[in-house]
C-alpha cells in the first residue's frame, strides 16, 4: 500500500473542488452545459447542414435526367460550363453527371450523419458527466432533514435515469429536430422557387397541424411527469427492500414484499399506458392532417399539368416538385412529435432542477467564516428544535460542556438524545437559540471547517465497498500508511486486520457485512482516531455487541477519549459512571444534570433508570 494509493481515498462531500461548490450556488443551465462543448456542437451543426443539403439535393439529379437526358431542354446557364469542363455536354455525359451526383449526395449524407451522430453523442456524454457530478455533489451537500423526507430510490433515479434521459435527448433528439427544421425550411424554399401557388396549397394544413400539436403538449407532459414520479417510487421500494433484505428473510416476508412491489408496478403500468395512449393519439392525428394536405395537392394537381402543357414548368420540374412534396411531410411529421420527444427530457430536467433549487434556497445569503482551532468548550443557549413546524423535539435546552470534559446524555427512548448531537455539526438547523463552540456560533462557521474538528463513532459503523485501509483513511484522506496502522493499533483493530487474507488491503462488503459487528466498530474508532479531532461524539458505540467485543471496544474508546471533549449517548449507564457531567433528558428537555453520584442522590429519573437497569441485569444473571 503506497502513499500514492492512500491519497486517492475518495473525498467527503465537503472536500470537492471549489469550482463545483460554486456551481451549486446557482441553477443549472442546460444551454450553458451544452454550449460548454461548443467545438463538438459546432461540428455537429456543420454535419447537420451537410445532411440537410444532401436531403435537398437528392431529387435534383432526377430533374436533370428527365429534362436534359430524356428531354431536349438546355442545361441551366450556371451548370453548363461546369459540366462541359468535367464531363462534356452530350446526353451520355449529362447522364454520367446525374449518376455521379446521386452517389456524391448519398456519400455526403452518410458522412454527415456519421459525424453528426458521433459529435452529438460526445456532447451528450460530457453534459451527462458534468450534470451527474454536479447533482451527485449537490445531493451530498443537502441537509439531513432533506434526506429524511426524500426517498433514496427517487434520488438515485434522478442521478441515473433522469440524467440518461437528458443525455439521450442531447445526443439524438435535439439535433434531429434541428435537422428536420432546417430540412423543412430548405424544401419549402426550393418548392417556392419552382411554384409558390402549389407550395401554398401543400402548406395549407400547417396551421391546423400546429393547433392540434399545441393542444396535445400539456397533456402529454403531465402524463409523463406522473409516470416518472411513480417510477421513482418503484426504485425507492426496490432500494428499501434490498437494503433490508436480512429483515425480510428473517420474518419470511418475501411473498408480502412481492405483493407490494407488484401493486406498485401495476400502478406504474397503468400510468404508463395512459401516457402512451395520449402519445399514440398524436401520430394518427398528424398523419390524418397531412393526408388531407396531400389530398388537396392531388385535387390541385391539374394546375401542375396545365403549367407543363403551357411550358411554364418542365416535366422534370413538376416531377422534382412532387418529389419534394413527398419528402415535405416527413420532417413535418417528425416535428409534430416534439411534444412526445421533448416531454420526457423536460420532465427529467425539471426533476433534476428541483433538487438544485433546494440548495439555492436554503443557502441564500450565507456569510460564514472558517472555524478557528477548537479547544472544545460547547454551550447550548435556549436551544429548541423541531423536524416540522410547531412540533418541537427539543425545548429550551441550556447546558455547558467545558473543554476536555466527558459529557453523557441519557434518558428514555425518544427523549431527544441523538437529536442533540445532530445539531452540533449542523446536520439540522436550529429552530431557535444558539450553539457555541469556544464562543463561536456554529451557524456562523463554514461547514467544512466545523465538521473537520468533530470525530464520530456511531451506533452502526458503515463501511464502504473498499479496502480496510481506505475505510480507516476516510477520516483523513492524506493519511500515510504509518498513520493508518497506528490508528488501527489504538483502536484494537490492528491484530484482527493482520489476520485477514490481504491484511489492510482486504475488501469489505457493503456496510461491512463481511466482518463482525465488533470489528466494524473498531474500524470506526480507528477512523475517528486518525481524524484526531478535538471534539468526539459517541452515539451508542457498543450497542448490540457481546461482552468480549464490548470490552475491547471500550478499551479503544478510553484511549481515544483522552484529552478531548467527549459527548456520549448510551443506554448502558455503567459505561458513563466516570463522566464529568451527565444530562438526563425527558420529552425533549433536560430534567436533571450532574455527576453519577449527584444524580443518584437526587433520587429522580436517573436513579429510576439506574435501578431499573441494574435490577434487570441482576435478574438476567440469576436466571
Amino acid at each position: 500500500m503506497s502513499r500514492k494509493d492512500i491519497t486517492e481515498v475518495p473525498k467527503p462531500a465537503e472536500e470537492l473542488p471549489s469550482r463545483e461548490v460554486r456551481n451549486q450556488e446557482r441553477q443549472i443551465s442546460l444551454a450553458a452545459l451544452v454550449l460548454s462543448q461548443w467545438k463538438m456542437l459546432a461540428l455537429g451543426l456543420l454535419a447537420a447542414l451537410g445532411s440537410v443539403a444532401a436531403d435537398i439535393l437528392q431529387p435534383l439529379p432526377l430533374k436533370i435526367v428527365i429534362d436534359n437526358v430524356l428531354g431536349a431542354k438546355a442545361l441551366p446557364q450556371w451548370l453548363a460550363p461546369l459540366l462541359s469542363f468535367v464531363f462534356g455536354t452530350n446526353k451520355a455525359a449529362i447522364l454520367n453527371f446525374a449518376v455521379v451526383s446521386v452517389v456524391l449526395v448519398a456519400l455526403l449524407n452518410a458522412v454527415s450523419s456519421y459525424v453528426q451522430s458521433l459529435s452529438m453523442t460526445t456532447v451528450g456524454q460530457w453534459v451527462m458527466h458534468d450534470l451527474r457530478g454536479t447533482l451527485y455533489h449537490q445531493i451530498q451537500r443537502l441537509s439531513l432533514s432533506y434526506h429524511d423526507r426524500s426517498q433514496t430510490g427517487d434520488l438515485i433515479m434522478r442521478v441515473t435515469s433522469d440524467i440518461d434521459t437528458v443525455q439521450s435527448f442531447i445526443a439524438s433528439t435535439l439535433m434531429d429536430s434541428i435537422v428536420d427544421m432546417l430540412a423543412l425550411i430548405g424544401m419549402v424554399a426550393v418548392m417556392f422557387y419552382f411554384d409558390w401557388k402549389f407550395t401554398l396549397v401543400a402548406l395549407s394544413v400547417a396551421p391546423i397541424l400546429f393547433i392540434f400539436v399545441y393542444q396535445y403538449t400539456p397533456r402529454i407532459k403531465k402524463a409523463t411527469r406522473a409516470v416518472r414520479k411513480k417510477e421513482g417510487e418503484i426504485v425507492s421500494k426496490i432500494q428499501e427492500v434490498f437494503s433490508s433484505i436480512r429483515v425480510v428473510k428473517a420474518f419470511a416476508r418475501e411473498k408480502y414484499e412481492k405483493k407490494r412491489f407488484k401493486e406498485a408496478s401495476m400502478e406504474t403500468v397503468e400510468l404508463a399506458l395512459r401516457a402512451r395512449a395520449l402519445k399514440a393519439g398524436l401520430s394518427p392525428g398528424v398523419q390524418l392532417i397531412t393526408a388531407f394536405g396531400t389530398a388537396l395537392v392531388l385535387w390541385y394537381g391539374w394546375y401542375g399539368a396545365r403549367l407543363v402543357l403551357a411550358a411554364e414548368l418542365t416535366l422534370g420540374g413538376l416531377t422534382t416538385f412532387l418529389a419534394y412534396l413527398g419528402k415535405l411531410y416527413s420532417p413535418i411529421r417528425a416535428l409534430s412529435k416534439l411534444p412526445d420527444n421533448f416531454s420526457k427530457p423536460a420532465v427529467a430536467f425539471e426533476r433534476i432542477q428541483e433538487v438544485m433549487d433546494v440548495e439555492s434556497k436554503s443557502r441564500a445569503g450565507e456569510k460564514r467564516h472558517k472555524a478557528p482551532e477548537f479547544q472544545g468548550r460547547i454551550e447550548f443557549e435556549n436551544v429548541s428544535f423541531g423536524y416540522a413546524p410547531g412540533r418541537l423535539i427539543l425545548k429550551d435546552i441550556n447546558l455547558v460542556i467545558e473543554s476536555g470534559q466527558t459529557a453523557a446524555f441519557v434518558g428514555p427512548t425518544g427523549a431527544g438524545k441523538t437529536t442533540i448531537i445532530s445539531l452540533i455539526p449542523r446536520f439540522y438547523e436550529l429552530t431557535s437559540g444558539a450553539i457555541r463552540i469556544d464562543g463561536e456560533d456554529v451557524r456562523n462557521l463554514k461547514l467544512k471547517s466545523l465538521r473537520r474538528q468533530l470525530g464520530f463513532v456511531l451506533q452502526e459503523t458503515l463501511l464502504f465497498r473498499a479496502p480496510i485501509w481506505q475505510n480507516i483513511a476516510y477520516g483523513k484522506p492524506a493519511a500515510t500508511r504509518e498513520e493508518i496502522i497506528e490508528a488501527a493499533k489504538l483502536a484494537n483493530a490492528h491484530d484482527f486486520i493482520e489476520q485477514l487474507p490481504n491484511g489492510y488491503d482486504t475488501m469489505v462488503g457493503e456496510r461491512g457485512v463481511t466482518i463482525s459487528g465488533g470489528q466494524r466498530q473498531r474500524i470506526g474508532i480507528a477512523r475517528a482516531v486518525i481524524r484526531n479531532a478535538p471534539i468526539l461524539i459517541l452515539d451508542e458505540p457498543t450497542s448490540g455487541l457481546d461482552a468480549v467485543s464490548e470490552a475491547i471496544v471500550f478499551d479503544a474508546l478510553h484511549r481515544l477519549m483522552k484529552g478531548r471533549t467527549c459527548i456520549v449517548i448510551t443506554h448502558r449507564l455503567a459505561t458513563i459512571r466516570k463522566a464529568d457531567v451527565i444530562f438526563v433528558l425527558k420529552d425533549g428537555a433536560i430534567v436533571e444534570s450532574g455527576t453519577h453520584e449527584q444524580l443518584l442522590a437526587l433520587d429522580g429519573l436517573y436513579r429510576h433508570l439506574h435501578d431499573t437497569q441494574f435490577k434487570k441485569e441482576e435478574s438476567a444473571i440469576a436466571e
